[in-house]
């Protein structure tokens, strides 16, 4: 597989004199990998993100993304960058109220006057599990639902990279278990994806490679072998039949 996001001696420091956001940190992810970037509040993780989307700039040091170095480009290039190459999910879903799911989806897509965008936001809808609600409006559907759909304009431009930020923050335990598998059912599928969390039993049950950072740094990169990530439902049935 190929190098999808490396990251090289990457330095980011917002105030001058204060020890840096992020302290020389090098990390490459690889193409089709789930890798989860967990750690406390202050971590460095949110703006190792930030950096890998283009929404900001290292101080020092190198970030590159399917090929692209971000700091050889101006504004607009990034923002057709993000356009392109990337797709994002929050905690907070950010659909606009006035519009519905199917209309919320294709937005990335109308930005790029895509053609055939009606069709797949259709077909995502579809994979997702949500069909059903596509002339909508958010605020008629569930949180999951509302997530799924978030996913799915994520997805609309067939990006390189999916970026999730904390996207089980706003959900029950039992919802955000649902979004996770999910997200394991697009890598299986071949999408890649890098994952923000402070939950290191949601890393561990999903991804398949956990980096753990620390006052700016990596201080520990696992790769997970399929047996170790027990399945979420699987988790929950051994709690109930133990009495937990």
């Amino acid at each position: 597989m190929s190098e999808l996001v490396v990251l090289s001696d990457v330095t980011k420091v917002y105030q001058a004199g204060v020890t840096g956001a992020l302290n020389g940190v090098s990390l490459a992810v690889e193409e089709g990998e789930f890798t989860a970037v967990m750690g406390p509040s202050g971590s460095g993780k949110s703006t190792l993100l930030n950096l890998v989307a283009g929404l900001d700039k290292p101080t020092s040091g190198r970030v590159s993304v399917a090929g692209t170095d971000l700091g050889g480009i101006g504004e607009a290039g990034l923002a057709r960058f993000r356009r392109d190459r990337i797709g994002f999910v929050f905690q907070f879903f950010h659909l606009l109220p006035n519009l519905t799911v199917l209309e919320n989806v294709l937005i990335p897509a109308q930005l790029r006057s895509s053609t055939s965008a009606e069709y797949r936001g259709r077909e995502l809808l579809k994979q997702l599990g949500i069909e059903g609600v596509a002339d909508r409006y958010p605020a008629r559907l569930s949180g999951g639902q509302q997530q799924r759909v978030a996913i799915a304009r994520a997805l609309i431009n067939q990006p390189n990279l999916l970026l999730a930020d904390e996207p089980t923050g706003a959900l029950d335990t039992r919802t955000g278990d649902q979004v996770m598998e999910l997200l394991v059912e697009l890598h299986s599928a071949g999408q890649t994806i890098l994952l923000v969390t402070h939950d290191a039993k949601l890393a561990t049950r999903h991804a398949a490679r956990v980096v753990s950072m620390m006052d700016g740094r990596i201080v520990d990169d696992a790769r997970l072998e399929t047996a170790e990530r027990v399945p979420a439902d699987v988790i929950r049935v051994r709690g109930e039949e133990t009495g937990r």
